[in-house]
């Protein structure tokens, strides 16, 4: 069996509020993520980041410190935000001994060239949610944001979190996924054939066949050990270039 040079995760919405995800986070750091060469974090680790300055709260210090052992063993660990936690900074990076990557990064894994990403950026029929992004990631809005009191910006991002809710209610799943063109876009932009992303919660393997050109699209599990059935995994690339998707015991999942 080849080594594993990466492992991807996403979507994990961390918070003290659901312990089972915060411990299969932690066991799977240290049973699998430890063993890998590199472990991609795709967005949303955390339910909400209000920005570096939380660093210090006892369940961050706790994510923190486990993502450190997993650096301190050797790994290279990358973050690429989600749209819960793009408020994470050079501090946190420091402190977890991450790597930081733009929105949309391409990386040689085990002969694959592989394009990684979040995934909200191409939910593009989902307008209201676009602009919205399209604010928040302007470094002028950050700025102003992270200068408010962190009690202050606690309480907004609840408030938008409950809107966010009730509005997610009336849409259709279409909406809320990625819009075929917006993922041809990414391949034709980046010249990749695989891509691995999550948001959208709907995790699968899909063949995207364009113009007789066949591409493959990987989509991360959410996680939550304590629904039923228990959601949650990730997806690995060996040496060789085989690429597999696991569930949360670490068994492959048929593709």
């Amino acid at each position: 069996m080849s080594a594993v040079c990466a492992l991807f995760i996403s979507d994990l919405h961390l918070q003290p509020a659901h312990p089972a995800t915060s411990a299969a986070f932690f066991d799977f750091l240290e049973r699998h993520a430890r063993h890998a060469q590199q472990l991609y974090l795709l967005g949303d680790l955390f339910e909400y980041w209000a920005g570096d300055d939380d660093i210090a709260d006892t369940f961050h210090e706790q994510v923190v410190t486990a993502l450190r052992a997993v650096s301190d063993a050797g790994v290279a660990v990358y973050w690429i935000a989600g749209n819960r936690d793009f408020l994470v900074g050079a501090r946190f990076a420091e402190a977890a001994n991450v790597i930081l990557l733009p929105e949309t990064w391409v990386a040689e894994i085990g002969g694959q060239k592989v394009v990684v990403l979040h995934g909200d950026a191409q939910c593009t029929r989902d307008t209201k949610y676009m602009e919205f992004r399209a604010m928040v990631r302007q470094p002028a809005w950050q700025a102003q944001f992270t200068a408010m009191p962190l009690a202050q910006r606690k309480a907004i991002i609840a408030g938008l979190r409950a809107d966010s809710r009730k509005e997610q209610g009336g849409k259709s799943y279409e909406i809320m996924d990625v819009t075929p063109q917006a993922i041809l876009d990414v391949f034709e932009e980046t010249g990749t054939d695989v891509m691995i992303h999550g948001h959208t919660h709907r995790p699968a393997l899909h063949h995207v066949n364009h113009d007789g050109h066949m591409r493959r699209r990987y989509v991360l599990p959410d996680w939550e050990p304590d629904a039923t059935p228990p959601r949650g995994g990730w997806i690995a690339i060996d040496e060789a270039g085989v690429i597999t998707r696991h569930d949360l015991s670490g068994a492959v999942i048929p593709s």
